[in-house]
């Protein structure tokens, strides 16, 4: 394939490329030679890898943004050429939207919209991972629920019992673990779900693209169970779901800022329009646009009112991490209930193939966050592959144990999504059988990674912390709860460097001790953060790089 560089100038530009080509000024593809075609072919398949799997053509629009517009005619030709070099390469189109421009013409011109999905030749399908975090009764749950069943809920929470793990959770109504769920979209943007009595498998090999949702605790009491699925299972973006009625209350705050220091991009969605009038949820739509647009916030809202408005906000969303797209709508009503399905089909990727392609050049390390035992199977464990490539049979090292050893083991099978799967790449989350492992010597936060790699270990370690919150001051002798990716432990303060004691909003360089055993930890480690309760006060620390 030719880089960017040899590019010849292309009439379809799409709006992921940064430095569009100079040439003919209007963007259509009527009938290329065949060359020409081939070009096109090549331009496409590049495309393709670069947005891992999709890229968004827009016909009809100069290269210096000025919407031109194709008649009918051209605009016909211009799809059945795209139609043939997606056919070419092995992919879908999908019409995304048209419009009709004002232009100097006396024939009518409209400017298309089109999504070109292929999924690549090494994964079943594309794979986005979504955090749903939320006030308690924010309806987190349900909006799950109608989502990935297909039927609106009853106003009763009857679309969220199949969500919930624990008997005391559909008692009560409120999640206190950590769930999963799917939802699918086909190569034709369709949607893909538990409806029409669908299992987990036909809802795999059906899906071109999936949306794994993470269901995270609202309840105060469950936060530490919420920051361990933010840190732990690494999603792509966040869904922070706030009540018409109620607006900004309970842990929805915390939750925000939560995403902000884990520098998690997420989306808002104001639910149980159908409960209040109009000016409530204007009102709650204002007081979330004022929020977002505080300095410590610096977030550009973005108010999702028609299916153009959520295409827009899905591509802008990728493009710019400041910009927060709001929807409001009715899990029972199911009112604007498709723009979030529009908004979900045409989220990109939020990595790039380049950072993909260097993660999976490191060694094979993976962390392990569940730990199961399955009849005639042995034990499990479920994760995400952090580094490198993980295959059927690879020999790894898993720990550290509580002295700070590595045990040998061997890797059985692999399944994503309840599927099976021979290859597991960075960024994958899935379940790994270990067979007659015993389970005993497991736990979670521990590490499975190539034998080539030496981990180490360490039971004290440095960082550089700000203190987001506490009632008094924060000294040696502290002891808090340490969330650095999918380790999770009590650590206690040694030392706090060039000052006695910290009060909120400042910063300072913190060594911290392990209390029962050593944990692998990694030099300049992503942020994360370290929530714990003390005397009645409550701890927020955002925490950057052990060393």
């Amino acid at each position: 394939d030719l880089p960017p560089s040899l590019w010849p100038w292309e009439e379809a530009m799409d709006s992921t490329k940064s430095e569009p080509p100079k040439g003919s000024p209007e963007l259509k593809l009527v009938n290329p030679s065949q060359y020409r075609f081939e070009h096109l072919v090549t331009q496409m398949k590049w495309r393709l890898q670069e947005g891992r799997g999709e890229a968004v053509y827009q016909i009809g629009v100069e290269d210096n943004g000025l919407l031109v517009g194709l008649a009918e005619e051209e605009m016909r030709a211009s799809l059945k050429t795209l139609h043939r070099m997606a056919e070419k390469v092995g992919a879908d189109i999908t019409v995304l939207r048209e419009r009709e421009v004002d232009y100097d013409s006396d024939m009518p011109r409209k400017i298309t919209e089109v999504l070109v999905r292929k999924v690549p030749d090494n994964q079943q399908f594309l794979d986005l991972r979504v955090a749903v975090l939320g006030n308690v009764d924010s309806g987190k749950s349900t909006l799950l629920g109608v989502l990935t069943q297909g039927e609106l809920d009853n106003g009763r929470g009857r679309a969220r019992l199949n969500l919930f793990r624990h008997l005391h959770e559909i008692q009560s109504g409120r999640t206190s673990s950590i769930s999963f769920e799917i939802l699918g979209f086909n190569s034709k943007g369709e949607v893909v779900n538990y409806s029409d009595s669908r299992t987990a498998e036909e809802i795999c090999e059906s899906s071109s693209k999936m949306i794994t949702f993470i269901d995270l605790a609202g309840h105060h009491k469950y936060l530490h169970t919420t920051i361990f699925g933010l840190t732990s299972y690494c999603p792509d973006c966040a869904l922070l779901l706030v009540s018409a009625n109620t607006g900004i209350a309970g842990t929805t705050r915390e939750h925000l800022g939560l995403a902000l220091a884990l520098k998690v991009p997420f989306f808002i969605v104001v639910s149980k329009i159908d409960l209040c009038a109009k000016t409530t949820v204007e009102r709650t739509v204002r007081q979330l646009e004022r929020v977002l647009k505080q300095p410590g916030c610096h977030k550009v809202p973005m108010l999702v009112t028609s299916e153009d408005d959520a295409v827009t906000a899905a591509q802008q969303f990728a493009q710019s991490p400041n910009v927060t797209p709001i929807f409001t709508l009715s899990s029972v009503s199911g009112e604007s209930l498709d723009l979030l399905k529009v908004f979900l089909n045409i989220l990109p990727p939020l990595t790039n193939s380049k950072e993909q392609e260097e993660l999976m050049q490191q060694l094979t390390e993976f962390q392990v966050d569940e730990i199961y035992t399955v009849p005639e199977v042995g034990t499990v464990v479920g994760g995400t592959l952090s580094s490198g490539i993980c295959r059927e049979g690879d020999q790894l090292v898993v720990g550290p144990t509580d002295d700070g050893c590595f045990l040998e083991l061997r890797v059985c099978s692999i399944q994503r999504n309840r599927s099976a799967c021979r290859v597991l790449r960075a960024g994958q989350a899935a379940t790994l059988a270990l067979g007659d492992f015993d389970r005993a010597l497991l736990r979670k936060g521990m590490v499975m990674v190539s034998p080539e790699m030496n981990p180490t270990i360490c039971s004290v370690f440095e960082a550089e912390i700000v203190l987001l919150f506490h009632a008094t001051t924060f000294r040696r002798g502290f002891q808090v709860t340490v969330h650095v990716g999918n380790v999770r432990q009590t650590a206690v303060v040694e030392k706090i460097h060039a000052k006695d004691k910290l009060r909120t909003g400042e910063k300072a360089v913190v060594r911290f001790r392990f209390l029962k055993h050593p944990e692998y930890l990694k030099r300049g480690a992503a942020t994360c953060s370290l929530p714990t309760f003390w005397r009645g006060a409550k701890l927020g620390v955002a925490m950057k790089g052990q060393s």
